[in-house]
C-alpha cells in the first residue's frame, strides 16, 4: 500500500498503540493532521489551546500509563512553544513523541515564514536537542518507517525521555510503499540486569545495616517496581523515604513509609535518611531539593552513610554522592534479584533486629503529624492549603489521581497529602514548570477515564494554562480543578522574605490603588468556559461536600479555595535546607547559617567528617 508520510504516521501511531494525537494545527503540520481524517490513518486528535499544554498533556498520559502518545505542532512558534514541556519530561525522565513541521526541503535556509535558520537550516532541532532524548529530521518519505520505530525504541527502552521528529512540508505529502514495521521485532526482548556480584554486595550491606533506609525516586515508578519495593521494605523492615516523583511508590499508610525527604521534606523522612548507616537509592538522581542541597545531616549524610545506588542510567551512579555499591539495571529486576538472594531466616533476623529502630521512627512520625495538625485543622477562611488537602484526601478514592502545580501546592501536597498507589501523584518535579498541572490533569483523565482526577493548583500557576479549560468543555473531560488561591506567587514571596528580608513582584495586589490583594473571579471565569459546577468556598465545612459534588457530577468542575498569606500556617512546614546565595542585606539568621551549610555540602567530594552539622539558631530552611 502506498501512503503519504502523513498517512503513514497515523497508521504507525495506531499500530503502536497510541490512542490520541494532541496539539494545534498550523500551516506547518496541516498536511500531517489532514491524514488523520483518512480511514487508513484515522486517529483521534485532541485540540489544545497552547502547544506547551500539548506537551504536558502527553507527558502526563505517559506518567499514568507508561505508554507514550504523540503531540503534533506546527513550525516556528508552534514548535518552540513545546520546549518547556519537553524540558519537563526530560528532567523527570518521562516520554512522549513530539512531531513538528518544518520548512520544505527546497525552501530551507531562505527565511520562509516562521523558520529558524540563523545558524543552520533548520535550527529548531538544535533547540530541541537539549530537552529531548533523540532527534530525527525526516528528509525523505522512505525514512519515515525507520524513524517511527526508532523513536518508539528510544522512548520505551532505558531511561525514558521525549523524542522529537521534524518533518518538512514537502516530505509530509511525499509517498512511500514501505509498510509499518512490527514494533515487537524492533524492541529488545529483555531488560538490563545487573551482575550477581553487585547484587550479593548490596544484600550483605542491607542485612548488616542497623539503620537502613531506602530513598525512592520516580525511576521506581517508571519501572513498575512498587510491588518489589514494598516486599523488600516489609521483608527486611527498612523504612522508605521518597522524592517528588517517588511519591506513591509505597503506600503512605504502610508502616515502612517514613515520609518525604529533602527541601521541603518531613522531619521523620529527613531524620531517617540523614542518620542511616546504609542508604539504598532506587531510581533517584539526588537533585538538590531532594538532597537539601547536599548539606550533610539535613537530608542525607553520604558519608558516613554507605550508599547502594540503583539506576537504569549509569550516568547517575556516583554523580552527586560516592557509592559503596552501584547497580546499573532495570529497577524491578534488581529488586527481584535482591529478594531472591535473601532467605526467610535472614529476613526474620533483620526484622527482629530493627524493632527498636522502627519504634523510634513511629514516634517521629507521630510527632510530625502533631506538628502538621495546626495547619491541617486551620478553620478560618481564607484557610490553609493543608486544610484543603485534608478535605480532598477524605473524599478522593485511594486510586484517585492528583496532578499538582508548582509552588506551595506542590510542596504542600508532597509533604502532607498521602498517596497510596503508584502513578496517582503527577507533578513536575525537577523542572517544577508552572502551567503543567492543568494540561497534565487532562492527560491523566484521558489516560484513565474511569478514575477521578483532581488538579491541585495555585492561582498563579493556574493562570499560566487557564485557557485549557476550553479543552475540558469542548471534549467533556470531567476534571475537578481545586484552585488554592492566595493571590500571588506566594512561595516565591515567602522565599524572598525569608532569605532576602523583603519581596517584589510576587503578590497580586492592586498596585496602582490601595494595595489590597487582587484576584480573578475563578468561578465566574469557569462558567464563561461552560462549566456548570463552579463554587468558591466560604466556610471550611463546605470543603468536603463541594469536592464530593464536583466528583459526583462527572463533569468539568472548579472549586476555588481562598488561602491565607499567613506564612505560619498557609502551606508546608519548612524542613530541609536550600543553598541560596544571599545578598549582603539578608536577614541575620540565614546569613549566619549559609556559610555553615556551604561547608557541609557533600556533592563536590569535600571532606565533611569534622563539619558541625548544627544550624544557626532561627535559620530559614
Amino acid at each position: 500500500m502506498t501512503l503519504t508520510v502523513g498517512q503513514f504516521v497515523g497508521k504507525s501511531l495506531k499500530e503502536y498503540g497510541v490512542p490520541y494525537v494532541v496539539g494545534l494545527p498550523g500551516h506547518g503540520n496541516w498536511s500531517l493532521l489532514d491524514a488523520f481524517n483518512d480511514p487508513a490513518s484515522k486517529i483521534p486528535f485532541i485540540q489544545v489551546m497552547h502547544e506547551q499544554s500539548a506537551a504536558h498533556l502527553a507527558d502526563a498520559f505517559y506518567r499514568v500509563t507508561g505508554q507514550p502518545i504523540c503531540a503534533c505542532t506546527s513550525i516556528g512558534p508552534g514548535a518552540t512553544n513545546t520546549v518547556i514541556g519537553m524540558a519537563t519530561a526530560s528532567c523527570d525522565s518521562t516520554a512522549f513523541l513530539l512531531i513538528t513541521g518544518s520548512a520544505a526541503t527546497h525552501m530551507r535556509g531562505h527565511g520562509v515564514m516562521q523558520e529558524l535558520d540563523r545558524y543552520r537550516a533548520p535550527d529548531f532541532p538544535a533547540v530541541a536537542s537539549a530537552v529531548s532524548k533523540r532527534n530525527f529530521d525526516v528528509i525523505h518519505a522512505d525514512m519515515t518507517p525507520f524513524v517511527m520505530h526508532r523513536a518508539f525504541n528510544a522512548m520505551l527502552t532505558g531511561r525514558p525521555g521525549p523524542v522529537h521528529v521534524e518533518i518538512p512540508l514537502d516530505v509530509q505529502v511525499q509517498q512511500t510503499d514501505i509498510d509499518v514495521q512490527d514494533l515487537r521485532k524492533r524492541l529488545p526482548a529483555g531488560r538490563p540486569r545487573t551482575e550477581s556480584k553487585a547484587i550479593d554486595q548490596a544484600i550483605a550491606l542491607l542485612l548488616e545495616a542497623q539503620r537502613p533506609c531506602i530513598v525512592v525516586g520516580g525511576g521506581a515508578i517508571s519501572a513498575n517496581a512498587s510491588p518489589e519495593l514494598t516486599k523488600l521494605a516489609e521483608a527486611l523492615a527498612i523504612p522508605v523515604v521518597f522524592t517528588w516523583n517517588g511519591k506513591g511508590a509505597l503506600a503512605e499508610d504502610n508502616r515502612m513509609c517514613a515520609g518525604t525527604v529533602g527541601w521541603p521534606g518531613s522531619l521523620p523522612g529527613n531524620d531517617t535518611a540523614a542518620n542511616a548507616d546504609v542508604l539504598m537509592s532506587v531510581g533517584c538522581r539526588f537533585t538538590d531539593w531532594s538532597a537539601s542541597s547536599y548539606r550533610k545531616g539535613s537530608a542525607f549524610s553520604v558519608p558516613p552513610s554507605k550508599l547502594i545506588h540503583v539506576d537504569i542510567d549509569p550516568h547517575e551512579i556516583g554523580k552527586n554522592y560516592e557509592t559503596e555499591c552501584g547497580l546499573v539495571g532495570d529497577i524491578k529486576l534488581v529488586l527481584e534479584d535482591i529478594l531472591a538472594g535473601i532467605s526467610e531466616d535472614q529476613a526474620r533476623r533483620a526484622r527482629d533486629g530493627r524493632a527498636a529502630y522502627l519504634d523510634r521512627i513511629d514516634r517521629l512520625k507521630a510527632e510530625w503529624e502533631r506538628t502538621l495538625e495546626a495547619r491541617r485543622a486551620y478553620e478560618r477562611v481564607p484557610t490553609s492549603m493543608l486544610r484543603a488537602l485534608r478535605a480532598l484526601r477524605n473524599v478522593l478514592p485511594r486510586d484517585g489521581i492528583v496532578t499538582v502545580g508548582s509552588g506551595h501546592p506542590q510542596s504542600s501536597t508532597k509533604q502532607a497529602f498521602p498517596v497510596y498507589e503508584p502513578r496517582t501523584h503527577i507533578t513536575s518535579g525537577s523542572f517544577s514548570s508552572m502551567g503543567f498541572a492543568v494540561p497534565a490533569a487532562i492527560g491523566a483523565k484521558l489516560a484513565r477515564p474511569d478514575t477521578p482526577v483532581v488538579c491541585i493548583v495555585g492561582d498563579g500557576d493556574f493562570m499560566m494554562s487557564i485557557q485549557e479549560l476550553a479543552v475540558c468543555a469542548m471534549y467533556d473531560i470531567p476534571v475537578v480543578f481545586l484552585v488554592l488561591n492566595n493571590s500571588g506567587y506566594v512561595s516565591i514571596r515567602d522565599g524572598q522574605d525569608g532569605l532576602l528580608g523583603r519581596n517584589i513582584g510576587s503578590e497580586f495586589n492592586r498596585h496602582a490603588g490601595n494595595k489590597e490583594a487582587w484576584s480573578v473571579d475563578f468561578p465566574a471565569m469557569a462558567r464563561s468556559f461552560g462549566f456548570e459546577m463552579c463554587t468558591r468556598i466560604a466556610e471550611t465545612a463546605d470543603l468536603e461536600p463541594a469536592i464530593r459534588r464536583a466528583l459526583d457530577s462527572r463533569a468539568p468542575a472548579l472549586i476555588e479555595v481562598p488561602i491565607t498569606r499567613d506564612v505560619s500556617v498557609s502551606a508546608a512546614e519548612v524542613v530541609g535546607w536550600w543553598d541560596f546565595p544571599l545578598v549582603p542585606t539578608a536577614p541575620e539568621e540565614p546569613a549566619q547559617d549559609y556559610p555553615l551549610g556551604l561547608a557541609a555540602e557533600q556533592h563536590q567530594g569535600r571532606d565533611t567528617s569534622k563539619v558541625d552539622v548544627v544550624r544557626a539558631a532561627g535559620a530559614v530552611g
